[in-house]
């Protein structure tokens, strides 16, 4: 079995300031990244995504707006990246 490598500048922290997405148990968040810590993420012009559509297209097919700034528990994250 290979031994797990940690990697600097990688992972959520090397993506502060770029717009991601954060694919969860139930929902996908998307959003300027602006705070990581052990609990959490802070997302900036988030929303929801209810249905993606193509991921090669430009824009979801339905992404709702979040009010404010959103935070989500890192425990929730399945998988994140840049995407749209």
């Amino acid at each position: 079995m290979k031994k797990l490598v940690e990697c600097e500048n990688e992972g959520l922290l090397s993506l502060i300031g770029e717009r991601v997405t954060l694919m969860c148990g139930c929902y996908f968040y998307t959003g300027k990244l602006v705070g990581v810590n052990d609990d959490c993420v802070k997302l900036e012009d988030a929303g929801v995504v209810f249905e993606t559509g193509p991921f090669t297209d430009d824009k979801w097919t339905d992404m709702q707006p979040l009010p404010n700034a959103w935070y989500v528990t890192t425990g929730s994250i399945e998988s994140f990246g840049v995407l749209k």
